[in-house]
């Protein structure tokens, strides 16, 4: 049974939350603030964290930001809850290591297909390592057990999104994926006229593996259609290269 740790500071609404959950089949634990949050996660490690943006004592903000910086919870799913549904809201809870974003108020069969989807893709097992799949062309190599790339030699970390992103451009490789597919793909549901979602992974993305980010020469924005990988084959790789490494 997953369990699920709900961080929110109103008490009829978490409760809604904890309650349609537990219907659903999840063990569903609980903090009315941002500091019992954090310590509830790190000695629970949950399979999924639904986190309030707007929490007393510590917001929501920080509290995923510590948890990103803590190994011991780094890699949990965070699914960030909030009033605020401004474009520039969302950007700055990706930014701070949220995977997902739903904008209250939301309809319970939305936040349980969002539930769904994350905890389906990041099932600890991604899905590249459940299929027989493109895992690696040029200079870049997928390692899913570990999250990880190696880009020119050198090991990169990934989250998990990140991870499932640069899998579903590379099965595409060269040829432009649509936000649509992307959503669908990475996200796990339908998509919507929002994509600031993927700007954001796309530009994370950048910052690992361009040698300047702001002047992308792999992960390339096709404007009005998508993104497109394009990568030199083998025989194309340089021996060595000022790619970003972290």
């Amino acid at each position: 049974m997953p369990r699920i740790l709900v961080i929110e500071d109103d008490d009829a609404i978490r409760d809604l939350i904890a309650t349609n959950l537990e219907m659903a089949g999840y063990d569903i634990k609980q903090a009315p603030d941002g500091i019992k949050g954090q310590a509830l996660a790190v000695q629970l490690q949950p399979d999924l964290i639904m986190l309030d943006l707007m929490l007393p004592k510590v917001d929501g903000f920080t509290v995923c930001q510590r948890l990103r910086r803590d190994d011991r919870t780094s890699d949990i799913p965070v699914l960030m809850l909030s009033a605020l549904g401004q474009t520039q809201d969302k950007v700055e809870g990706f930014n701070a290591g949220a995977d997902d974003y739903l904008t209250k108020p939301f309809e319970l069969a939305e936040m349980l297909a969002r539930v769904r989807a994350l905890l389906r893709r990041t099932d600890r097992i991604p899905q590249a390592a459940k299929h027989s799949e493109i895992l690696n062309y040029g200079p870049l190599t997928l390692i899913p057990e570990r999250f990880e790339a190696i880009w020119f030699e050198n090991t990169v970390k990934l989250t998990h999104l990140e991870f499932e992103l640069l899998h579903c451009l590379l099965q595409r490789h060269g040829q432009t994926v649509s936000p649509s597919e992307i959503l669908k793909e990475v996200w796990g549901y339908d998509p919507d006229d929002d994509i600031e979602t993927i700007r954001v992974h796309i530009r994370h993305l950048r910052t690992k593996l361009e040698p300047d980010p702001r002047h992308p020469c792999y992960i390339k924005t096709v404007y009005g259609a998508g993104y497109c990988l394009e990568l030199p084959s083998s025989e194309q790789v340089p021996l060595s290269t000022d790619a970003a490494v972290v």
